[in-house]
């Protein structure tokens, strides 16, 4: 009986270091490959969220990204799921290029939660200056009709085949020469940032372009 004691303590002990050693490796993986925030209450100071509201954010973003940071791909994939009869890839492209303002390949929870927090509780001002920043693709401080277009084509292919009316092939260039006409004010062929921003102000051009953005960005963290 001793012996069998002896030779299952033994037995323990051993798988008790593996099992040890295991967890240490485990560990040390996760701490290179896992993303841990700023604390709640650094964060609750930049943003407009209370530290309870940061916290539910924060669960649904581990729910969806274990790893605490989202690549390309994967915000490609949960962003498809709110536009399953269109293709939302190139808009996903554009809108992920806008949250990795840092243009690391991957956007964090701080990063995610700060332009969440303008989307959805900033100024004015501070909304379309986002909106700005994600038509401005090469990032040079201006739009041209070329990136207009690029986005608005994204935006009409994202929600698919089933509009309606049904949409014409052209429809995206006419809405494209139509912004960038009341846009375009000393008509230089690009709009800037004060251009932008007192043109969606004379037409509340605002709900366009941030209706289709934070719904469908704000609901992804809560699957």
């Amino acid at each position: 009986m001793g012996l069998v004691m002896g030779t299952f303590s033994m037995q323990s002990n051993k798988q008790d270091r593996t099992y040890r050693k295991d967890k240490i490796d485990d560990d040390f993986e996760l701490s290179i490959v896992c993303h841990r925030p700023e604390g709640l209450d650094k964060l609750e100071a930049q943003t407009n969220f209370s530290k309870q509201e940061l916290q539910v954010l924060y669960r649904g973003f581990k729910n969806e990204c274990p790893s605490g940071v989202v690549n390309e791909d994967t915000f490609k994939q949960i962003y498809a799921q709110f536009f399953p009869h269109g293709d939302a890839s190139t808009y996903a492209h554009y809108l992920f290029n806008a949250f990795d303002s840092a243009h690391s390949g991957s956007i964090k929870f701080e990063g995610f939660i700060m332009a969440l927090s303008t989307l959805l509780r900033g100024s004015v001002r501070e909304k379309l200056t986002w909106t700005f920043n994600l038509y401005d693709i090469n990032r040079d401080g201006y739009i041209n009709k070329e990136e207009m277009t690029d986005i608005v084509s994204a935006i009409y292919d994202m929600m698919g085949k089933y509009t309606y009316p049904a949409l014409k092939t052209d429809t995206p260039k006419q809405h494209v020469d139509a912004f960038f006409q009341k846009m375009d004010k000393n008509r230089d062929g690009v709009v800037t940032l004060d251009e932008f921003i007192l043109s969606c102000q004379e037409v509340n051009f605002l709900y366009i372009y941030t209706i289709i953005i934070v719904p469908p960005t704000y609901s992804c963290l809560l699957l």
